[in-house]
């Protein structure tokens, strides 16, 4: 049967689909354009499976604080291309990915891509958008802090976020001081909140490090171990957060910071998440 322009065209803006996708969906359903969504779906599920391998390097990262300031969501939205983090419509659909979070409630990927979106599952609309923009694309991160107090904060490249939980606010207004210990964490890319929470893993290398380091100076073997312990300790004030010196005051470690703004008040957790 012949397909009009128009009927191509309402088809389009029903899915976003490319013109001939469309007409070749509804030519092979006979006009019907339930079944032409039906068949554009499939082929997104065919080129979702082609692109299953494909990393997803670019993308967008967004976001959102509840409306009390105690629960802070941070979600990125990945893709193959540049070309296609910078689309409107691919932050638009983070943006609704992570309102949806948000409203529902969900606490992790596997939640998320089961609550329904439009006529769909997230997981069935991301299947659906992979096959309209032709590449992979994924939530990659979903990442959640719940303290007395959240700050967010998202790079101005829009592909680095961080959440911030702080504890002891004392009804004081740390929005300021929040923003500012977020961007430390941009850009310092601290390992673990203090000492104590360093994976095992790493301390045991960064003394087999230090050891090795130490031996290869001619240092006696009996004062490796000391050597390696003081190593250690520069290494923990150098990649944890609250012993790291503040950017803005090298005089004062992160935790000076905070305590000077208001008395007790400090990090109880963080999210950083960098795309690429």
């Amino acid at each position: 049967m012949a397909i009009t322009a128009q009927e191509v065209n309402k088809l389009r803006q029903m899915t976003g689909a490319g013109m001939m996708d469309c007409k070749k969906a509804l030519t092979e359903s006979e006009g019907d354009f339930e079944k032409a969504v039906d068949i554009l779906r499939k082929k997104g599920q065919k080129v979702s499976a082609s692109r299953a391998d494909r990393e997803t390097k670019e993308g967008v990262a967004v976001t959102k604080v509840s409306e009390n300031g105690d629960k802070g969501v941070l979600l990125t939205l990945t893709c193959e291309t540049d070309f296609v983090a910078k689309n409107d419509g691919f932050v638009t659909f983070a943006n609704e990915l992570l309102d949806l979070a948000v409203e529902k409630g969900a606490s992790s990927v596997e939640e998320l891509y089961a609550l329904p979106f439009e006529n769909l599952t997230v997981a069935e609309k991301i299947v659906e958008m992979t096959g309209k923009i032709g590449e992979k694309i994924e939530v990659s991160h979903f990442e959640i802090i719940e303290a007395e107090a959240v700050v967010a904060y998202i790079h101005s490249n829009g592909k680095l976020g961080v959440l911030v939980g702080l504890t002891n606010t004392s009804g004081t207004d740390v929005e300021e001081a929040g923003k500012d210990v977020a961007m430390q964490i941009a850009a310092m890319n601290p390992v673990a909140l203090d000492k104590d929470g360093v994976d095992s893993s790493v301390v045991e290398r960064e003394i087999e490090v230090g050891k090795e380091q130490a031996r290869a100076e001619g240092k006696p073997e009996e004062m490796l171990e000391k050597i390696a312990l003081g190593k250690l300790n520069k290494f923990y004030k150098e990649n944890t957060l609250l012993s790291q010196s503040f950017v803005k005051d090298s005089n004062k470690t992160i935790a000076q910071y905070l305590d000077s703004v208001s008395k007790g008040l400090t990090v109880s957790a963080f999210k950083r998440v960098s795309i690429g």
